[in-house]
């Protein structure tokens, strides 16, 4: 306990510091960027957030009660918002960014897990009384399972809230999600006020880590992850299924292509995975750029635009069966982008927050 009590009083002076207004802002590291209606919203290290109402040629700094690094925004709304980081935390906005509030920080995100998790030891131990003897043996493994992730999830909650977020989605101003590491992943039906642990909704008993949920044309949510993870709901969330994955590394992003039921997932090295049915069936999209995705769009006209390490920004026009590649002259990692007026991009990362063309050149 000695060493870890420092660790976690500097985890709490964070979480309680507001973060700092600067002009830098911009500049700064930005990991995710999306639209709130007409306006352009940011997030981004030390709890920067910032806003747009002219496609990102200026912006305005949101006032955030946290200092920790942000790693992912969405909207349900155009007003209602989530953002998610570092520490656990989740911050929601109703006034389209202007303002945020912490609705949510790791070390209740753990008690949410610990709660959850003796619910199923108690519900396991129940089934082992009931089952037959030929079926003890397994069940009784599987207890054994869920006894080490409950003593893994105390011995996070005594060193404090470490494990960050990593991602967001809302549905609508009350039905959402917030997944991360170690296999976090939360649910909300009342906007945030309280919080499910939906973890034991998912095949992923060894807690891997979840990097990106999202939901595609026809309605199913995705959600992608370490060791090649891809999960796959058609009930609104209530229940997914694991669909076999053709790669088995790290898959960071996942968006629909704008065609129903068709799901476009990447990651690591450059790989990017192409499902035309919800993910019973996949194809491997040629690459030869070979730089880590980190984040994708598709634009009303269809361009389906894949921003990664080193600058990468990959095109396509014809519905995710090819895309082309460039690298942007200063070769800072592209976080995140949303497309803005005519064919050009505003893309956030290593460099802060830029205008560009298609193919990532800077405009202004």
């Amino acid at each position: 306990m000695a060493w870890s009590a420092p660790a976690a009083f500097a985890l709490a002076d964070i979480i309680e510091t507001p973060a700092r207004l600067t002009d830098l802002a911009p500049e700064n590291l930005l990991t995710d960027v999306t639209r709130a209606g007409e306006r352009i919203v940011a997030v981004g290290e030390r709890g920067h957030i910032i806003y747009s109402d002219d496609e990102g040629k200026t912006w305005s700094q949101g006032e955030v009660p946290v200092s920790v690094t942000l790693t992912g925004i969405d909207f349900g709304s155009d007003t209602h918002g989530w953002a998610v980081g570092h520490s656990g935390v989740v911050l929601k906005t109703t006034d389209a960014g202007a303002t945020w509030e912490l609705q949510l920080d790791g070390t209740r995100a753990l008690e949410l897990a610990i709660e959850s998790r003796e619910e199923q030891i108690a519900a396991m131990e129940e089934r082992i009384e009931e089952a037959p003897e030929e079926q003890k043996s397994d069940l009784e493994w599987a207890l054994d399972d869920l006894f080490f992730a409950l003593e893994n999830l105390q011995a996070d909650l005594e060193i404090g809230p470490v494990n960050p977020l990593l991602d967001v989605w809302f549905e609508n101003e009350q039905r959402g999600f917030v997944v991360g590491a170690y296999g976090m992943f939360l649910r909300t039906v009342d906007g945030g006020e309280t919080w499910s642990d939906w973890a034991p909704r998912i095949d992923n008993r060894q807690n891997f880590h979840l990097n990106g949920i999202t939901r595609i044309t026809g309605g199913a949510i995705v959600l992608v992850g370490e060791a090649g993870q891809i999960h796959v709901s058609v009930d609104g969330g209530e229940t997914f299924e694991r669909r076999e994955s053709p790669y088995d590394g790290s898959l960071f992003g996942v968006i629909g292509t704008g065609q129903v039921n068709e799901i476009l997932a990447f990651g690591l090295r450059g790989n990017m995975l192409f499902s035309t049915d919800l993910g019973k069936s996949w194809r491997m999209v040629p690459n030869s750029a070979g730089a880590t995705l980190n984040d994708g769009v598709v634009a009303d006209d269809g361009r389906i635009t894949l921003v990664g390490n080193g600058g990468a920004v990959l095109l396509s026009t014809n519905g995710a069966e090819t895309f082309r590649e460039s690298f942007r002259s200063d070769r800072e990692g592209v976080m995140s982008v949303v497309p803005i007026s005519g064919t050009d991009l505003l893309i956030v990362g290593e460099g802060g927050a830029k205008i560009t063309d298609a193919r990532g050149k800077n405009l202004q």
